[in-house]
């Protein structure tokens, strides 16, 4: 392949999310509606919005776990309509079975992916990816042996051993004290660092969303929720919880993004505001 066709390869969207929208069953209005955004390949997106605007059932239909009531979503170039081992989820509870070990889980899903490999072949991938999320120690216990933290490390551990074309997150880390949070984030963006994946990500918190993603997606209320504005993050990809705060770019990027959550997302909630492509930001120029 020429170097033009790759570039142009990498230059198309990697998924593609097309007027989707949300309507369950005896409802008057739809969840959500005219949702439509892109993911590059190796991009890193998170979606904020408040409780009921629909973000998890948007992370389902990508997952191909539930199905739209209208509109598309397209991934590497082909429809997504079943859920597939080529995306890996990730929820807020850890989806762990309790009588395997550490161990055991990951390797459950390796076999599910590769049914022809060897029990060495499982064995050094199994590993590989426990050793990746620091749980070296823990590989043969059982989940009521591991803190919460430590299930959600095995839970990205076997998402990531499958080695998905995209990763989906769904608040992995929301139930989780702020300290075990942090420690796993820094895990995540030095995982994600190293392997290039592609990520899509609902999180509730603002100071999450600018420390892990390339760009921010946001959603007004339910019903007939849509997204209104998509924030690229101009900060440096290198940043670190540490130094976050330092940035200058940091606090006007923060209060853009609080003051939508506050005061604008309730603002465009419920057809205030006429059906159009969310507006796209980029970083502290967003005001």
């Amino acid at each position: 392949m020429s170097n033009e066709a790759v570039k142009a390869l990498d230059a198309r969207p990697y998924l593609q999310v097309e007027a989707l929208g949300k309507r369950y069953p005896g409802a008057d209005e739809s969840v959500f509606e005219h949702v439509n955004f892109q993911i590059r390949r190796g991009e890193f997106v998170c979606i904020i919005g408040h409780s009921g605007c629909g973000k998890t059932t948007i992370l389902n239909a990508l997952a191909g776990l539930e199905h739209a009531s209208e509109g598309h979503v397209f991934m590497d170039g082909r429809e997504v309509s079943a859920p597939g081992l080529e995306r890996g989820v990730v929820f807020q509870g850890h989806a762990l079975m309790p009588w395997l070990t550490v161990r055991q889980n990951i390797a459950f899903a390796v076999r599910s992916k590769w049914p022809g490999w060897s029990r060495q072949q499982v064995r050094e991938q199994v590993e590989r990816y426990v050793q990746l999320v620091g749980l070296g120690q823990a590989i043969d216990k059982k989940p009521s042996q591991l803190s919460g933290g430590m299930k959600q490390r095995v839970g990205i551990a076997r998402a990531f051993a499958i080695e998905p074309k995209m990763l989906l997150l769904d608040e992995p880390f929301g139930a989780l004290d702020a300290l075990t949070r942090g420690t796993i984030q820094d895990e995540l963006l030095r995982i994600c660092a190293q392997t290039q994946q592609t990520v899509f990500m609902i999180t509730h918190d603002v100071d999450e969303a600018i420390l892990l993603a390339d760009k921010i997606l946001l959603m007004s209320n339910g019903p007939r929720a849509r997204i209104a504005e998509i924030v690229v993050n101009t900060l440096p990809r290198s940043r670190t919880r540490a130094g976050l705060h330092h940035d200058p770019l940091y606090y006007p990027l923060r209060n853009h993004l609080v003051d939508f959550l506050v005061d604008r997302a309730k603002d465009l909630s419920h057809g205030r505001a006429p059906a159009q492509p969310p507006e796209v930001h980029p970083g502290l120029l967003a005001a």
